[in-house]
């Protein structure tokens, strides 16, 4: 099989279960119970005008500029998928704009996931589909391969497998591996509903604060004297 230009189907996805247990939950709760080592940087940015997402990876490694294995991962796609594109960052060339943004809507896809540039970006606006791209260019791509459908890929400091979960928000976007998945989610779950009792102790006054000056004083830092 030639490595840089192939199509490969997904070994396995994530669990519907899982997917929807994670679209509850805000990315960065997420990101903090991963270390906050394994999310996407800035480098991408809602499309969109509002909203989440979750889904499962289908995953494309593209050429810059070129948009031929996208359009093949669209028609692949299944309800639920969120399509993840390495295009290297380029943004000389849009990988995807109105006429493919509206195809992916009637497959079902769930938002895209774009180390590239998009155009027609008032439609992405106006239709909502959760995407996240690396900016925005009219110029239009080019539709001659190669690339690869279903394999690893590294986008903007985040490693993404076929199947693995997909989530975003206006945070940001953020790949949780299935291996980890139940795991992730029960610690998310559990900072979570820390966060709704510390909160309740914030409007109640009863908010304890002694860990700021201790965590000050654990590292050497000099008080006024009292």
């Amino acid at each position: 099989m030639t490595i840089g230009f192939r199509i490969l189907n997904r070994e396995r996805v994530a669990s519907k279960e899982l997917v929807e247990a994670f679209a509850k939950l805000p990315v960065a709760n997420v990101s903090d119970s991963m270390s906050r080592m394994t999310a996407a940087g800035p480098g991408l940015r809602p499309m969109h005008a509002s909203g989440g997402m979750a889904g499962v990876a289908l995953t494309v490694k593209a050429r810059p500029g070129d948009n031929l294995m996208l359009h093949k991962a669209i028609d692949m796609a299944v309800p639920g998928d969120v399509i993840v594109v390495d295009a290297g960052g380029d943004l000389a060339n849009a990988l995807m704009g109105e006429l493919m943004l509206a195809y992916a809507i009637k497959k079902g896809v769930v938002g895209f996931v774009l180390n590239g540039a998009i155009r027609d970006a008032d439609n992405f606006v106006e239709t909502n589909l959760p995407t996240f791209a690396a900016g925005i260019t009219h110029r239009g791509p080019y539709k001659d391969g190669p690339g690869e459908i279903n394999v690893p890929v590294a986008i903007d400091g985040m490693v993404i497998h076929p199947g693995d979960i997909m989530i975003g928000d206006s945070d940001g976007v953020l790949c949780v591996p299935i291996d980890e998945a139940e795991e992730i989610l029960a610690k998310t779950q559990a900072k979570s509903d820390a966060e709704i009792r510390q909160m309740a102790a914030i409007e109640a006054g009863t908010n304890d604060r002694s860990w700021v000056d201790r965590a000050l004083r654990d590292r050497g830092c000099a008080f006024p004297a009292d």
